[in-house]
């Protein structure tokens, strides 16, 4: 028997799905929230970290509520108006306001100084929750991939792109690794992975002032 077709025409896979209506409500609200953002110094659309860092979290296991989490993970601290923001992120249930807002190192424009916003939120992660420490473990993952890529392409000039430093930077990603380990409820695999690639990084940063030596 063929499948059936919504009201757009488009074709719908019997049931039962994998994941409902919410999970495409949240790609459209992420979508809007961050329509005009992009990547530090690049042109590339923000919303590009949100699918990867829910490919992420899915990857690792995440359930619906986790992934819309993963989706709109940066919704309260970059959307504006925020409450707004906020607003759509809690429209979606209260675990996923609970995991976004564990998520969220500021929710002020502008942010508070950038040292004292991450060593709080490291901080903050000795007393997350599994679901909180998956999507916030997702998010950095890909952050790291993406900084790794780019230190291949660009080299150093990569860390021009951000607010704090090059030895900040490394500090930051090396400190997440070891917060994250430091709390039994993280996932094991997905600290390892952030590790390793971690490690690449500090290496490409390490050949990088060789080459400049």
């Amino acid at each position: 028997m063929p499948n059936s077709i919504d009201e757009r025409g488009w074709p719908l896979p019997p049931q039962p799905w994998l994941y409902g209506d919410r999970m495409s409500e949240a790609m459209a609200a992420a979508a809007q929230i961050h329509a005009t953002q992009v990547r530090k110094g690049t042109a590339i659309p923000y919303l590009s970290h949100l699918l990867g860092t829910c490919s992420i979290a899915l990857d690792y296991g995440a359930d619906e509520d986790e992934t819309i989490a993963a989706l709109l993970h940066d919704a309260i601290e970059d959307g504006e108006p925020t409450e707004a923001a906020r607003a759509t992120v809690w429209s979606f249930g209260p675990e996923v306001g609970r995991i976004v807002e564990g998520c969220t190192d500021a929710d002020t424009h502008p942010k508070p100084p950038w040292r004292r916003r991450k060593e709080e939120y490291l901080s903050s992660l000795a007393t997350k929750d599994h679901s909180t420490l998956l999507v916030s473990a997702s998010d950095k993952l890909h952050n790291a991939r993406s900084i790794v890529r780019d230190l291949r392409g660009i080299g150093d000039r990569v860390w021009g792109r951000f607010s704090a430093s090059k030895g900040e930077t490394l500090w930051y990603y090396r400190s997440l690794v070891t917060a994250y380990r430091a709390n039994p409820a993280h996932t094991p695999t997905l600290v390892e992975e952030l590790d390793r690639t971690v490690t690449e990084m500090e290496s490409l940063a390490a050949l990088a002032d060789g080459a400049s030596a």
